[in-house]
């Protein structure tokens, strides 16, 4: 939710934005995105109708559907004929028609609405599993295949549909599988942590990680809390906590401690084991680590990073000096 990183991503080649709700579709447009994919199942009359609108007035909008009932309220509320996404899932998986059966009979729906037009499908592999190894990665390989034949299946009513999936972690599977799909489809890989990047939770299950095709991406994000106190050997208590940091998948991993001349000084086998509202513990051997001093940390999960500040420092690597600011919208 940062249109300054929006616009980067556009201008690098891009061809739209995924949002996942009617809010985030809104600031996208309000910052002049021409093309957005609502990756979500939309029920709100009123939120769609602001989305046909704006449809009608230009900005191009894909909306995922995985159900009849979905398919009926977004038709009953929409005021302009819009591009409707059937999303396949997965059992267990957080949203998608359970199958290649419920699937072919939301999109027979979707051909029947007046005001809708089938204009591709999508799914999330990353409901699958959470595992590298080589039945996890099967299993991923099996759910984009049962993709590519709904896509098959179906008849769609643009002239080149679009074939959406691509988490985080397994874009590299979703590249094999559906890539072959690009000549006659718009294949849309929907990652978000390339951008960014972290220290732990996609660090651990990128491609390049586990031996996968793919490139080898570095950190972009990270924290930086000042000591308050260290009470007692062993154990600092560093100014951010969960209002700062996320916590989610990994707590923060020290990097190292800032010294007098701005540069990194290894913080070797500490660690980030608690961590409170306003406060994380760093135990471990901190050498001469003292109160006022600055401690370097790496962050896990981009998307629960980005939530907890409205304004971003951009630090110059070479000088470590702040040159920028980015805003969040959430």
């Amino acid at each position: 939710m940062a249109p300054q990183l929006w616009h980067r991503q556009l201008a690098a080649g891009a061809v739209g934005i995924t949002v996942a709700t009617p809010f985030q579709a809104g600031v996208a447009r309000h910052f002049g995105v021409p093309r957005i994919l609502v990756a979500n199942q939309i029920a709100d009359p009123a939120a769609l109708a602001a989305l046909s609108v704006w449809a009608g007035q230009g900005t191009a909008i894909g909306l995922f559907s995985d159900s009849i009932p979905t398919i009926d309220r977004v038709s009953a509320a929409v005021s302009t004929t819009c591009d409707v996404i059937v999303e396949l899932g997965t059992p267990g998986g957080r949203a998608g028609a359970r199958g290649i059966e419920a699937a072919l009979a939301v999109a027979a729906r979707v051909a029947a609405a007046p005001n809708l037009r089938l204009a591709g499908v999508a799914g999330y592999e990353g409901s699958v599993t959470a595992g590298t190894d080589a039945a996890a990665l099967a299993a991923v390989d099996d759910y984009l295949g049962d993709l590519a034949t709904l896509y098959a299946a179906l008849d769609f009513e643009t002239d080149r549909p679009v074939v959406s999936a691509g988490g985080s972690a397994y874009f590299d599977r979703v590249a094999a599988v559906l890539g072959p799909l690009a000549g006659e489809a718009e294949v849309l890989l929907r990652s978000g942590s390339y951008l960014v990047h972290d220290h732990g939770f996609y660090a651990r299950m990128t491609p390049a990680a586990r031996g996968g095709d793919g490139p080898e991406f570095r950190p972009a994000l990270e924290g930086r809390s000042q000591v308050l106190s260290r009470p007692e050997p062993g154990l600092a208590i560093l100014d951010g906590g969960r209002r700062d940091f996320p916590y989610d998948q990994d707590l923060p991993i020290p990097l190292g401690r800032i010294d007098g001349q701005g540069q990194t000084v290894d913080l070797d086998g500490a660690e980030c084991p608690q961590i409170s509202d306003q406060h994380l513990f760093l135990t471990g051997d901190l050498g001469d680590l003292e109160v006022g001093d600055t401690v370097r940390l790496g962050l896990s999960h981009p998307c629960t990073s980005f939530d907890k500040w409205r304004l971003i420092p951009v630090v110059d690597e070479e000088t470590g000096r702040v040159v920028d600011a980015v805003r969040t919208f959430f």
